[in-house]
């Protein structure tokens, strides 16, 4: 038996003896065993209204404050992947996409600013393909990239809070996984067609959960953090003119 449960069996029988003995002593002093039988069906009677007052109740208030607050560290973390190596490899990734002109109105200005834009946001999402062409990529910074923030990565993967958000979890599983593939090559030049498609396929799949992961950040930001957000809206990694310099 572990020794939590341990623990809490033994708080049990002490709690039910503690009760069986004040009856006892109350039934000494007054002898009076109606009155003792009455309280005791009254406490019983209110045993169930506690039960749904504290496990339904109080009980999912607190889990509920729990989460928020794990979701909050989780966001702190999801931050900290951008700032480090999300951002500089989305705008890398993003100039290879031979689609992102038809797209990139909606998201060259960073997070949205109102429901429309985010509407439009969304909706621009949906119908883009978020593919790039491996022969416009520049494989060799891409590796250099994402092997040396490889450290980062595995900090990342021993956070457990990490696997409470599924998607994020594919996004740095798809990464990491780009990493290896990309590191186990000696080269990346004359690569065969076959091979060059294998590792296209690898890095559509970053890509794919990079945007939207991207968006619902900054949508994050500009609501809980405007001091952040503006920072990432200038690190945009969609708007080749952007820079980190205030100019308005």
């Amino acid at each position: 038996m572990k020794e939590d449960t341990r623990w809490k069996l033994l708080a049990g029988i002490i709690l039910v003896t503690l009760s069986l003995a004040l009856f006892t002593v109350h039934y000494l002093i007054f002898h009076d065993a109606h009155h003792v039988l009455i309280y005791a069906m009254g406490d019983l009677a209110f045993i169930p209204i506690e039960v749904l007052v504290v496990t339904l109740i109080i009980d999912q208030m607190l889990a509920s404050r729990e989460k928020q607050q794990r979701m909050e560290k989780l966001n702190m973390v999801i931050g900290t992947f951008y700032s480090t190596l999300g951002t500089p490899l989305l705008a890398l990734l993003a100039r290879a996409d031979p689609g992102l002109s038809s797209v990139r109105p909606a998201l060259a200005h960073g997070a949205p600013v109102s429901d429309e834009a985010v509407a439009k946001m969304n909706a621009c999402l949906s119908s883009h393909p978020c593919t790039v062409r491996a022969d416009s990529m520049d494989l060799e910074a891409l590796r250099t990239l994402l092997v040396s923030n490889d450290e980062f990565l595995l900090r990342i993967i021993e956070n457990p809070m990490v696997f409470e958000h599924e998607s994020f979890t594919d996004l740095i599983l798809a990464v990491t996984h780009l990493e290896e593939e990309l590191r186990a090559r000696d080269h990346l030049t004359s690569l065969p067609p076959t091979d060059l498609a294998h590792l296209q396929g690898d890095m559509n799949r970053v890509y794919s959960h990079l945007v939207p992961e991207w968006v619902r950040y900054m949508q994050y930001l500009k609501k809980h953090y405007p001091f952040l957000f503006s920072l990432a809206l200038r690190r945009n990694p969609f708007d080749p003119d952007a820079t980190v310099f205030v100019e308005n």
